[in-house]
């Protein structure tokens, strides 16, 4: 295979080709050129290179697919025999997960810690899980072809630097991505929690085939993922969907951004819990809460109701911008199900306009506590070299 500058036009349009085959978007070379944009000389040209090098192979033809009745070439990405390594940096936890092509985690350790304090000692604990965890398999290292953390906090797309002192105190400054990368030996991405739960819900969960996405993970903090036009937005320098930092009470809490009163100070799990605890003589936890709110209470299904509207109210001026296909809810909090939704659509209800929520689907997301890790392997997928270790 020939090597190609890495910016070179051709490259681009040659990863264009393989997102949309790998996306299910498109599956012969007609589809392609309408999906993609690109001049059929242009697609008939990277799809020779591409079965050339043995990443794309054709099928039998699919009938009614060609022009005039003729039969158009189904077109699929070959299967590789590559790991991809996908890592969840919690506030305290770290998550390891190794997947296969087909995006299968086939290997998968958590461990407890305190994550915020020491950057070095989670990248290093996170490291040395990546060469256990593969030397468990029995896997050649030259099969892994890259590695995807998220954080629970912004990161700066232009220094690849973690973008907030206070959120992650041990991490200001670091930039964890080339870090790992250095311990690796592998290409590695980094991205914020929430944007990889928008992803891991948009490629795999509840916004499965949809383009226009907005991800909230309602958990210790509050945050947006956007998937827009298929791909993950995150504005000029990574930081759009910072929604938990939106200010809904002028005269509430000091929140640890520095501003008062933001949205993360009156729902976030640390809050709802603070409410609910003085009516109850065991100590709370979400997993209680979730029992107390199936078993009926009210109080607490009226908690959960109201942090919903809170949260609505400031997702319907973000639905107002955006006209999402769907809003999905995910974190921890997200488990109490329809007693926090029904908050968030009554809400969105009142306040966006009519047209806005009659096309908006307002889902509780699928894949619970793993999404971030999922949206890790999913992203390292997408930045993958073919030469691994």
């Amino acid at each position: 295979m020939a090597d190609r500058p890495p910016n070179s036009l051709r490259e681009l349009n040659r990863r264009r080709v393989l997102a949309a085959l790998r996306d299910r978007h498109a599956t012969n070379r007609g589809e392609l050129c309408r999906v993609t944009g690109l001049a059929r000389t242009t697609v008939t040209s990277l799809v020779a290179e591409l079965l050339g090098d043995g990443i794309v192979v054709e099928g039998p033809a699919e009938p009614g697919t060609g022009r005039a009745g003729r039969p158009a070439a189904a077109l699929t990405l070959a299967p590789q025999p590559q790991l991809v390594v996908g890592i969840d940096f919690g506030h305290s936890h770290c998550t390891v997960g190794i997947a296969d092509s087909a995006a299968r985690v086939v290997a998968e350790c958590s461990t407890p810690m305190d994550v915020d304090a020491s950057a070095d000692r989670a990248l290093a604990h996170a490291a040395a899980t990546v060469h256990r965890l593969v030397e468990g398999l029995g896997a050649r290292r030259t099969l892994v072809a890259g590695a995807a953390l998220g954080l629970p906090a912004p990161v700066d797309l232009r220094t690849g630097a973690v973008g907030s002192g206070n959120i992650l105190p041990g991490w200001v400054d670091r930039r964890p991505a080339a870090e790992l990368a250095e311990l690796l030996g592998l290409p590695v991405a980094v991205d914020n929690d929430a944007n990889l739960g928008a992803l891991a819900e948009a490629t795999y969960g509840a916004a499965r085939g949809m383009s226009d996405v907005v991800y909230v993970k309602v958990s210790t903090g509050i945050g947006a993922g956007l998937v827009l036009g298929g791909e993950v937005f995150r504005g000029s320098t990574g930081l759009a969907g910072e929604i938990g930092h939106v200010p809904v009470d002028p005269d509430g809490a000091v929140c640890r951004c520095g501003n008062r009163g933001c949205l993360e100070t009156v729902v976030s799990v640390t809050h709802v819990l603070r409410l609910l605890q003085p009516a109850h003589r065991e100590p709370l936890d979400v997993a209680r809460v979730v029992e107390l709110v199936e078993a009926g209470d009210v109080g607490a299904a009226r908690v959960l109701r109201d942090a919903g509207a809170t949260i609505g109210r400031v997702l319907a001026d973000l639905c107002n911008g955006l006209n999402p296909e769907a809003l999905v809810l995910g974190g921890e909090l997200s488990q109490v199900g329809e007693a926090l939704l029904g908050g968030v659509r009554e809400s969105i209800g009142r306040s966006a306009q009519p047209g806005i929520v009659r096309a908006l689907r307002v889902l509780a997301g699928t894949l619970g506590p793993r999404a971030q890790l999922l949206g890790a392997v999913a992203l390292a997928q997408r930045h993958a070299s073919p030469v691994g270790w």
